[in-house]
C-alpha cells in the first residue's frame, strides 16, 4: 500500500496533488505517441494528475498526445498549458488559448501560464488571462520563469496578485530559488510548480545521490524527487513515458529521509548563500 500523494493548496483554495506529470518534447514523433498517449493515462490512474503541457511543447503536438488521453477522462486531470511570450498580446493570448483548447479537445484548462516574459506588457496579458477566466475557458492562471522583481513587478498590475502558480527549473542542482524566490511564492501563498525534477537525468549519476538512494533500496529520480515533495508548497512534474519509471516516481511518495541523509546530499548540492539568477531550460 502506497502513501497517499500530498496536496497542494492553491490561492483560490483548490487541492492538487503535489506530484504531477509534464509533457516536455512529447509528441514530437509519431512512432512514440501511443507510448506517451499510455504514460498520461496511467499518470492519471496514479493519482498524478496535474497534467502539465504547452503550446510550445512539439509545436501543439504534445498538447495533441494529451487530448487524445483524456478522451473520456478529462474530469480526472487538472489540466495545464502555457502561452508563449510572443502570442502573450491581449487578443494573442485569447487566440493561443482557444488554439490550445482545440488541440486538447476540451472547452476549459484548469490552469494557464504565460510561458516566460516577452515584450507584451503584462497589463495586457493579465487582462486577457481574467478575460478567459470570465468566460469560463481557464478556471486559474499563473505565470513560469518569473523571479522575485517579475513578480513583484506582477503584483502591482491590476488583478496581477490573482497569479496562482509560478512554474520554474528547481532541482538539486539548480537550487537558487530557494535564496529569494521560493520564499517570496511561499509568502504570498503561490505553489511553485517545479520543472526538470531531475535535471533531464544529468544529476542521477551523482554518487552521493547513487549512494542515499541505495540505502533505502530506491532509484537516485526517486530521491530527487522526494527532494522536492519535502518543500512546502511545491509541485515536481517529472516527464517520462517509460511506464516502469513513471509507476517509480509516484513511489517517490513513499521515501522517508532521514536528517541526516539531507544533510548528505546538502553537502553534495549546497544551498544557495546568495542571489542567484533565475535558470531556465
Amino acid at each position: 500500500m502506497h502513501d497517499a500523494i500530498p496536496t497542494v493548496t492553491l490561492p483560490g483554495g483548490e487541492e492538487i496533488p503535489s506530484l504531477g506529470f509534464g509533457t516536455w518534447m512529447m509528441g514530437e514523433d509519431r512512432s512514440a505517441a501511443k507510448a506517451e498517449v499510455d504514460a498520461v493515462r496511467l499518470a492519471l490512474d496514479l493519482g498524478m494528475t496535474v497534467i502539465d503541457t504547452a503550446e510550445m511543447y512539439g509545436d501543439g503536438g504534445a498538447e495533441r498526445i494529451v487530448g487524445e488521453a483524456l478522451k473520456e477522462r478529462r474530469e480526472d486531470a487538472f489540466l495545464v498549458s502555457k502561452v508563449l511570450p510572443w502570442n502573450a498580446s491581449y487578443d494573442g493570448t485569447i487566440k493561443a488559448c482557444h488554439a490550445s483548447l482545440n488541440r486538447l479537445g476540451t472547452d476549459h484548462l484548469d490552469l494557464y501560464l504565460l510561458h516566460w516574459r516577452g515584450e507584451h506588457p503584462l497589463e495586457d496579458t493579465v487582462a486577457a488571462m481574467e478575460e478567459l477566466k470570465t468566460a469560463g475557458r481557464i478556471r486559474a492562471w499563473g505565470v513560469s520563469n518569473f523571479d522575485v522583481d517579475d513578480m513583484e513587478e506582477l503584483f502591482s498590475v491590476a488583478d496581477g496578485e490573482n497569479c496562482a502558480v509560478n512554474q520554474v527549473l528547481y532541482n538539486l542542482s539548480r537550487r537558487g530559488i530557494e535564496f529569494d524566490l521560493l520564499p517570496w511564492c511561499q509568502e504570498h501563498k503561490i505553489p511553485v510548480m517545479a520543472y526538470s525534477p531531475t535535471e533531464q537525468g544529468r544529476i542521477l549519476q551523482h554518487p552521493e545521490l547513487i549512494h542515499v538512494a541505495k540505502a533505502y533500496q530506491a532509484t537516485p529520480a526517486q530521491v530527487a524527487l522526494a527532494f522536492l515533495l519535502e518543500r512546502e508548497s511545491v509541485i515536481p512534474i517529472p516527464k517520462t513515458s517509460n511506464l516502469r519509471r513513471l509507476q517509480e516516481n509516484r513511489e517517490a511518495v513513499d521515501l522517508d529521509i532521514s536528517d541526516e541523509d539531507w544533510a548528505r546530499l546538502d553537502a553534495a548540492f549546497p544551498p544557495p548563500s546568495r542571489k542567484v539568477p533565475l535558470a531556465m531550460l
